[in-house]
């Protein structure tokens, strides 16, 4: 039987040999690394607390920056997608912003302005709050980075919304709110969703933007990438593996949840 586009075993061995090079063979020189550690060795150092405070910081600040993507980040979408006013092009182009600055950048900036002599920190400072080296300046800075990915991710969604759908929800005698909640709202859940994971995975490995902002303090606001370096300059490439694979497998099997979630979220509102 003819395929109808040829070249399908070419293409194949060109996007096989390329996931190899660059996704494959590292991912199994890191676990083949991690594998040369005893197993007790392997376990002292992944159950250790300051291993374990890292995971809790590093996973529980990404999750609690991706949710909070989840809800502003639709916003800001439907805000450059619905309504029409001066700036708009500007603000669409500063959504950018967070690929292309070097995350050094975003994090010595953001610790500047956080910091209780910073412009936003000094307003927070009479009111007790303080950002920068704390759990709050991760989430910061985690924000900062992961918000594109869910207006990204939303913005098309919109912009191919049939008008037709929310005409009928008019004339059917739905206020707004509920056009919004019972229309709009379901086609958007499945993009929000993949912009929210997107976010997460970004979250989870950043480095450069947190590293400035967090304070670095093992077993408070240490990450898991600053904790890792530690045991590369160390000379402790097992252990420094060892935190690495974990961290893949968990973060893989986070996605992979989050993805069948995903799917069935979509089944769920086509039916």
């Amino acid at each position: 039987m003819s395929r109808p586009i040829p070249g399908f075993r070419l293409s194949l061995g060109i996007v096989v040999a390329w996931l190899s090079l660059l996704v494959l063979i590292p991912l199994a020189g890191l676990f083949l690394k991690a594998s040369s550690l005893p197993p007790s060795r392997l376990w002292e150092v992944l159950s250790s607390s300051r291993t374990i405070s890292a995971f809790r910081v590093s996973f529980g600040c990404a999750a609690m920056a991706a949710g909070i993507n989840a809800v502003v980040g639709p916003v800001v979408a439907w805000t450059l997608v619905r309504y029409t006013f001066p700036g708009r092009r500007i603000l669409d182009a500063l959504i950018d912003i967070p690929f292309a600055l070097p995350t050094a950048v975003a994090g010595i900036t953001l610790t500047t302005l956080y910091a209780t002599n910073g412009w936003v920190g000094r307003l927070l400072d009479p009111l007790g709050i303080q950002v920068s080296y704390t759990l709050k300046g991760i989430v910061v800075a985690l924000v900062f980075v992961g918000l594109p990915f869910v207006i990204r991710t939303v913005q098309p969604v919109l912009e191919e919304f049939p008008a037709e759908a929310e005409e009928a929800a008019a004339l059917l005698g739905a206020s707004r709110l509920q056009t919004i909640l019972k229309v709009i709202l379901p086609s958007m859940a499945p993009a929000i969703l993949t912009g929210a994971l997107l976010s997460f995975a970004r979250c989870v490995g950043e480095y450069g933007s947190v590293v400035f902002i967090a304070g670095n303090m093992p077993g408070k606001t240490e990450i898991l990438p600053l904790l890792i370096i530690t045991h590369l300059e160390e000379f402790q490439y097992g252990e420094a593996t060892a935190i690495a694979s974990a961290m893949l497998v968990l973060s893989f099997g986070l996605l992979l949840l989050g993805n069948r979630m995903q799917a069935r979220l979509g089944k769920g509102w086509t039916r």
